[in-house]
């Protein structure tokens, strides 16, 4: 059980059926009053953002999240096929399971595989991924004094937008988290 006084960034709890993960919280003293503990919280599952708030003494179930390494292999339609990197067995996810976490991911990736209570329910994609870019609008000289940006296509098939100076098969690191660019490798 844990209280939620002690609610840090990243728990994950158990609450009305559901599966949360803390994404922001604030202990809240007003002057008058009871203290009580504002939340952002993520479903695990479904995904959704809801914003609660909590007396500092209530009691939640904590839920283990486990976090497995699996090696993406490819994709077959809508199945994703993953592989146990120590068992060797292979897994099939639908997509409707992974939503956009395989947009930065390309073949034989490692990446987590998460799970509650023996149900998958996403995939983790490593923070930082080092990607081809596929296709791109050739930058000109001078176009630099402000930071401005482009599209670019990824070897994935994801669009992120990179500064001019990228060209087309540059390789650059990418942060999965946010989809920024962070430098060309």
């Amino acid at each position: 059980m844990i209280s939620a006084g002690e609610f840090r960034n990243g728990v994950t709890f158990e609450l009305d059926g559901n599966v949360f993960q803390i994404v922001e919280f604030q202990h809240v003293k007003p002057g008058k009053g009871a203290a009580f503990v504002r939340t952002k919280l993520k479903n695990v599952i479904t995904g959704g953002v809801v914003e609660k708030t909590f007396r500092p003494t209530e009691k939640m179930p904590k839920a283990h999240i486990e976090r497995k390494d699996y090696e993406y292999l490819y994709s077959d339609g809508d199945l994703f096929y993953f592989m146990d990197q120590e068992t060797y067995e292979q897994m099939p996810l639908n997509g409707d399971q992974l939503g956009d976490s395989l947009k930065f991911v390309k073949e034989n990736m490692v990446v987590k595989v998460l799970s509650y209570k023996g149900n998958v329910f996403g995939v983790e994609p490593p923070t930082f991924v080092e990607l081809e870019v596929t296709e791109t609008e050739p930058g000109f000289k001078g176009d630099t004094s402000t930071g401005a940006t482009k599209p670019a296509t990824l070897e994935t098939g994801a669009t992120i937008m990179v500064p001019l100076f990228v060209n087309q098969n540059d390789f650059i690191r990418v942060d999965t988290r946010t989809g920024e660019y962070m430098e060309r490798v």
